[in-house]
């Protein structure tokens, strides 16, 4: 019996960070056991806001490396870069014929990234849900681990592979519509910035972001200056965010008994009598996060200190997505009919 067929994919701007791996790539390590999966580096996407590509070979190797350090098998799943998949962009030119200008400026991440980058309002930014769209369709992806900013997008993909079909099919799917996929191992967590203000970013604000190849002298000098208080005001007091954090934290990389004390220091600490030691907790959450990390670090600086083998993997997931790929270009040049020989 066949697998189901999902696929997502990843910019490569920045390092991965500890959010990244807790709210995406641990799910994709259980469900590479249960589905067919597809996961790229979408370095295409990123040059409609980062055009300057010196750093691009570097960013998108390191991207491959943190990912199979992470625990992503390139035997079980398809791992790839997106340019090395020319059918993306032939699916990407038949779908822009059905995409009208109008709906492309409607879109919530176009105003946004308009916005940020005035100066640089590209027509690759314009037609950005296009190119994602082409992205899962080449796949014939049936789900696609989204999130809310990605829902619109998502949607629109569903459009343009009811247009085609409906242009070009003849009343067969060519082109499957894909369908948002929420998958969870466990509880869903938010891991924020070490200030408090809001998530931790690949790209913003490194001081205030556990990476997952940071040294372990920086973890703790990190871990160290991230925000505390004065203690709680009474007991079982409820926690500021940025408190929170530091326990959620903790329970991602320390053992229970390491947790409960913790919880414990804080709930019965009061003004006048805080029992709960940021300073000894911040150390202690410093070391278990060494000890957490270091094997991913270890292991993508061997990936990357070996660039014909990490370069055999990358061969090998192109060959895995250009053969996906080009049965449904042949499928498409029928339909559309480009097909004169």
């Amino acid at each position: 019996m066949s697998k189901e067929r999902v696929l997502t994919g990843i910019r490569p701007t920045g390092f991965l960070h500890l959010g990244n791996y807790f709210g995406a790539t641990r799910n994709f390590l259980q469900m590479q056991q249960a589905y067919d999966c597809y996961v790229f580096v979408a370095d295409w996407h990123s040059l409609t806001t980062h055009p300057d590509t010196k750093e691009l070979q570097n960013s998108v190797r390191r991207v491959v490396a943190e990912n199979i350090a992470c625990g992503l098998n390139p035997d079980e799943i398809t791992l790839y870069v997106q340019s090395d998949v020319p059918e993306i962009s032939e699916l990407y030119l038949y779908l822009n014929m059905l995409a009208y200008k109008g709906e492309l400026e409607k879109t919530t991440t176009f105003k946004e990234k308009v916005r940020q980058h005035p100066d640089n309002v590209n027509a690759g930014l314009l037609t950005y849900p296009v190119l994602q769209a082409a992205d899962i369709l080449i796949h014939r992806a049936g789900k696609v681990p989204v999130g809310k900013d990605q829902e619109q997008h998502l949607e629109m993909a569903r459009n343009f592979a009811q247009r085609f079909n409906f242009r070009y099919g003849g009343g067969e799917e060519i082109l499957p519509e894909p369908q948002a996929f929420n998958y969870s191992g466990g509880e869903l967590i938010k891991i924020l910035s070490l200030d408090g203000n809001g998530k931790m970013s690949k790209s913003e604000n490194a001081m205030n972001t556990i990476y997952l190849c940071d040294e372990a002298d920086l973890l703790r000098k990190k871990i160290m200056k991230a925000k505390t208080d004065q203690g709680p005001a009474e007991p079982y007091s409820q926690k500021p965010d940025y408190i929170e954090n530091l326990f959620t934290l903790m329970k991602l990389v320390s053992s229970h008994d390491t947790v409960a004390k913790f919880e414990a220091d804080y709930n019965n600490s009061s003004t006048g009598n805080v029992v709960i030691r940021y300073g000894d907790m911040k150390k202690q959450l410093a070391e278990d996060m060494v000890n957490f990390l270091q094997p991913i670090r270890e292991k993508t600086n061997e990936l990357l200190n070996n660039p014909e083998a990490l370069g055999k993997v990358m061969q090998a997931g192109k060959d895995k997505a250009r053969a996906s790929a080009a049965e449904t270009i042949r499928m498409v040049r029928e339909a559309v009919g480009v097909k004169y020989y």
